[in-house]
């Protein structure tokens, strides 16, 4: 009796694909990843997990061995997907979970590199956001409490034969791709975040942007909840020395970092300088995740971003957004209630416990040039 091998059809195979054609995208990054501890911010191979829980905000992350957590510089390729599906969308043009493209168009946008070495750290990176598994209770419903996926379900690249890459291809998760088309959930970033080469500066400008936002008054945290946020190995001592001298630098863009202090408290307030950055405005109703029956790079129709004259500016919107003003339970987590004064609209809580533990760094990349 013969055995037969069971095949599980390819999840493209059940997608239209979303094709990538050459364009300026605003920058976008997704709200839930800017606040809470997804990646890792070292550059050495991390394997220890991160576990972070806030009210009932939970959120674990688990690396394996072989390729180690993705990094925040790998996130560069989700907020790249998160631009170019936002600006297809504000074409009327159709998009998916499934993704096609030349790695040039990702490379360059975001501040990269085009050698060989890019290229293979590209692969490194899309093989750590495959490879890193996330549970999280974020936007889940009454009855579904945990969801659990990779960044990237699978990809491929499409090779000629003396090795060059002529294209690659690769399907979001659900959870992600949900969180993009709802634009309540997307906010634009400054493309010099790319510039950005330390991880924690890196993670800091995302928190900054998204609750300081466009706020006159900025926003306050202490530095032992800023470090429980960042999901870091490091010590806190360790942690706020880095936030000290961050802060001494002065390198986000559109922010002014200050270190104040109330007692025995050490606090951080972010102040926005400029108004260079705002959110995206309206939800996109479609998910445009309809049938195909065929994949491959060569001669596909194109139903994504179309090309298009260069842009005048990077920012486009022209709406005028609300104050950042939402309450968040686990956005400023201090040994005491905040003033009012410092974080309109925010609810403190009491700190709570969790048990992410201390941060190690990622395998060394280049981290790119300015754009």
């Amino acid at each position: 009796m013969s055995s037969r091998r069971l095949i599980t059809p390819s999840e493209r195979s059940k997608l239209d694909p979303f094709v990538v054609a050459t364009g300026d995208a605003s920058p976008r990054d997704q709200r839930d990843l800017m606040e809470r501890p997804f990646f890792s911010l070292a550059k050495a191979k991390r394997t220890i997990p991160i576990l972070y829980e806030a009210g009932d905000i939970r959120v674990e992350v688990y690396a394996v061995p072989e390729h180690g957590m993705a990094t925040i510089w790998d996130a560069d390729v989700l907020i790249w997907a998160a631009s170019q599906i936002v600006e297809a969308e504000n074409l009327g043009l159709k998009t998916s979970r499934f993704l096609r493209f030349t790695p040039y168009q990702l490379l360059t946008a975001v501040g990269r590199q085009t050698g060989a070495r890019d290229y293979k750290l590209l692969k490194g990176a899309l093989a750590r956001l495959q490879a890193t598994v996330i549970r999280t209770t974020i936007r889940q419903g009454e009855h579904w409490r945990r969801h659990q996926f990779s960044w990237i379900n699978e990809w491929e690249e499409c090779a000629r034969r003396d090795g060059r890459v002529e294209g690659m291809e690769f399907v979001l998760p659900d959870w992600f791709y949900r969180g993009v088309i709802d634009r309540s959930l997307v906010l634009t970033i400054d493309p010099a975040y790319f510039s950005l080469t330390g991880g924690i500066e890196r993670w800091l400008y995302r928190v900054a942007r998204k609750h300081a936002g466009r706020q006159p008054r900025g926003w306050q945290f202490e530095i032992a909840h800023l470090h429980e946020k960042s999901g870091s190995l490091v010590r806190v001592s360790d942690f706020a020395l880095q936030i000290r001298r961050i802060a001494a630098r002065q390198p986000l863009p559109g922010y002014q970092l200050r270190i104040e202090r109330e007692s025995r408290r050490e606090l951080l307030r972010i102040l926005p300088t400029k108004l260079s950055t705002a959110p995206v405005d309206g939800a996109v109703e479609a998910l445009g995740t309809s049938h195909a029956n065929s994949i491959g790079i060569p001669h596909a129709a194109l139903s994504g971003l179309r090309t298009r004259e260069p842009q005048l500016t990077l920012w486009p919107e022209t709406a005028i957004p609300g104050l950042n003003l939402e309450s968040n339970l686990e956005s400023n987590c201090c040994s005491r209630p905040v003033r009012v004064a410092d974080n309109t609209g925010a609810r403190a809580e009491p700190p709570r416990k969790h048990t992410s533990q201390p941060s190690l760094p990622l395998p060394g990349r280049k981290t790119g040039g300015k754009r």
